[in-house]
This record gives C-alpha cells, sequence and structure tokens, in this order.
C-alpha cells in the first residue's frame, strides 16, 4: 500500500517568519521532480510561512530511510540557499549535522498515512506554523467525532461505529487511545489543551483504515532548550 508523508522544515525564510525566497522552493521542486517514477510515486512542494513541506507518496512505508534521508538532503540544500542569500533562521529546524536513519529528533516535523488508495482519493493536507503542537485538535475531533458536523457518523454505516483517537503527551512522552464516541468526553478533556496533548493518529473502528495523521514533535521539547518557536 502507498505511504503519503508530508515532511516540513524551517530552513530559512523572511524576517518575521512571513514567507520564503522562491528560490529555495524551486530547489525543493526540482529535487523532488527528479525523484518522480523511481524513489517517489509523486510529490509536490507546499509551505506556510518560512516552512517548507515535501508532500509525497511513495510504497516503502512510514519511516522509511531512504525518504527521510532524501528529505534530509533536501533540507540541507535550501539551507545552503538561505545562508548564501543571508536570510533568517538558515538551517533553524536542522538540529544535528548528521542524518540518523530517520528524522525523529532532528528538528523536521513530518506526519505519514499508510492506506489503500481507491479509484478516486481525495487527500486534505493542512500546514500551519507557529502554532501550538495541537492546533488540530479541534478540527480532527469534529471530522471524525461531531455528527452535527460530520453527517456520515449517523447514516453510513462504516462510518457509524466511530474512530478511535491516538492521543500523545508531549510532556511525558506517553499515548492513550480513545473509542469514539464511547470516550468522547474523556478524549475532550485531553485535547482541550494543546500545548501539551495532541492528537496523533485517527483509524476507523471498523476497518482499521487511517483517516488522519498529524505531526507532534515540538521543538524547544527536542533539543531541551528554545528553539524557534516550538511549535508547529
Amino acid at each position: 500500500m502507498p505511504t503519503l508523508s508530508i515532511i516540513k522544515a524551517d530552513t530559512g525564510g523572511y524576517v518575521g517568519h512571513s514567507g520564503m525566497h522562491p528560490e529555495m522552493i524551486e530547489v525543493a521542486q526540482e529535487a523532488v521532480t527528479q525523484q518522480l517514477g523511481g524513489l517517489l510515486i509523486d510529490a509536490r512542494i507546499g509551505w506556510c510561512g518560512d516552512d517548507l513541506a515535501l508532500i509525497m507518496t511513495r510504497d516503502r512505508g512510514p519511516e522509511a530511510e531512504e525518504i527521510h534521508r532524501f528529505a534530509w538532503d533536501v533540507f540541507q540544500t535550501t539551507t545552503s540557499v538561505a545562508k548564501r542569500l543571508g536570510l533568517y533562521g538558515a538551517g533553524q529546524d536542522l538540529l544535528s549535522d548528521a542524518f540518523s536513519g530517520n528524522l525523529k529528533g532532528l528538528g523536521p516535523g513530518y506526519a505519514e498515512m499508510v492506506f489503500e488508495e481507491r479509484p478516486s482519493e481525495t487527500v486534505l493536507i493542512f500546514l500551519a506554523d507557529k502554532t501550538e503542537p495541537g492546533a488540530w485538535n479541534l478540527p480532527i475531533y469534529k471530522m471524525f467525532a461531531d455528527p452535527f458536523t460530520t453527517a456520515g457518523l449517523v447514516i453510513d454505516p462504516n462510518m457509524h461505529d466511530g474512530f478511535a483517537f491516538e492521543v500523545h503527551d508531549l510532556f511525558e512522552n506517553r499515548k492513550v487511545t480513545f473509542e469514539c464516541p464511547d470516550d468522547l468526553y474523556d478524549l475532550l478533556l485531553y485535547i482541550g489543551a494543546p500545548a501539551r496533548y495532541v492528537v496523533k493518529q485517527v483509524t476507523s473502528r471498523t476497518s482499521g483504515n487511517v483517516g488522519a495523521a498529524t505531526k507532534t514533535q515540538r521543538l524547544a521539547l527536542i533539543a531541551g532548550r528554545y528553539v524557534g518557536k516550538g511549535k508547529r
């Protein structure tokens, strides 16, 4: 089954984190284009503020070393461009000089989903910058647990049994799964504190298919010190 990966990093931008230089976007787009039909099935570049996002599909599963290494190399290249252009915060999210198998703990954030594509598969990708880690807690809750937002929870047999929410505690490095609608109130108790508790993944209770995935890393906690805003 294909894997969808969104890997992002702040490798430099305009003052105030307001945007990215076009040359950085062009360099990243050229890099992913060269991998189409080989390492990657499909790909495009996205950005929010000064965060560059590599949006890629491939068939190598989550946290595949070659995919994470490719993203790391792209971010190293865009960092070099930012330094040459004298941009603000060049390489800000790269917390190490060496790649160690995957991007966990190295600064770049990533969200990945493995799912079986249907003939017509629609995927929504949300990017944010300078937010709490749990910025998507409420929108994801409303999509997958609020019947006044998603009527299919009431009328669609495939959705009626609800969804399981995997929530991570960023401070204590723990996780818990809430089965909704059974655990709805308990879920809300936690995700109402988006600086600490983050919905990492949502899966169907009927099929086990993944419906949503988010990035949960917080740079200030990874580095053991204040790095940028530490929030994505």
